[in-house]
């Protein structure tokens, strides 16, 4: 199965943002990746609110939005107004995560869980049920261009042989170092979907780049 590429816009280019979510509507990337930071979970301040509904505008893609904010919860509406198709929460940020996921879901969205490269994939054994797909951090969060960390292979067998067990259909989601290099492991290990974002953005031809990365396998 053709693993699903989505390009975080935090690595594009802000001067030409609407030239670069045509870019990624006319490529066959899958999703568009968006990571809100707020300066206190992780320590870097991205975008907000109006960027997202900026590129709502213009994306023909579902729009994949990842809080790394603390009381993500506060925010849920708000992100389903702005258009946000998918919203994860860390599992770290959220003190009431089983709430927050049926929040999500309530306003119509997908819901996902994002691990730290710390955090052991079995602190899911309760909640994986609620999740649509599982977000799985492969450098620690805050900025982009970092080097992939090894041992998040591992989480994601570890992840897949539990959603298999329980017979679910939630996706896998790498985010983190992510690249044409290291593509096909993450995907044998059991990602679903694969976020890229400087493999992309800094490449010659990031058209070309999505393509080598959705024909992996």
């Amino acid at each position: 199965m053709k693993p699903l590429i989505a390009p975080s816009m935090l690595s594009a280019d802000f001067l030409r943002l609407g030239e670069e979510v045509d870019m990624i509507n006319n490529s066959e990337a899958d999703w568009f990746h968006l990571d809100i930071m707020d300066g206190v979970f992780v320590p870097n301040i991205s975008f907000g609110i109006p960027v997202v509904k900026a590129i709502s505008i213009l994306a023909v893609k579902p729009l994949d939005v990842h809080l790394m904010i603390v009381q993500p919860e506060r925010y849920i509406n708000a992100f389903r107004d702005a258009g946000a198709d998918i919203l994860t929460i860390h599992y770290e940020a959220s003190t009431h995560l089983h709430r927050s996921l049926q929040a999500i879901r309530q306003a119509g969205m997908k819901a996902g869980i994002v691990l730290n490269p710390h955090t052991p994939v079995n602190v899911l054994e309760s909640i994986v049920e609620n999740a649509d797909l599982i977000l799985i951090m492969s450098v620690n969060p805050g900025f982009g261009g970092q080097e992939f960390i090894r041992q998040s292979l591992n989480k994601i067998s570890d992840l897949k042989e539990m959603i298999i067990q329980r017979g679910l259909d939630t996706l896998i989601e790498v985010d983190g170092g992510v690249n044409r290099h290291n593509a096909k492991e993450l995907i044998v290990a059991g990602a679903d979907v694969l976020v890229a974002g400087n493999a992309i953005f800094k490449s010659a031809d990031p058209i070309e780049e999505i393509r080598q990365l959705k024909s992996i396998f």
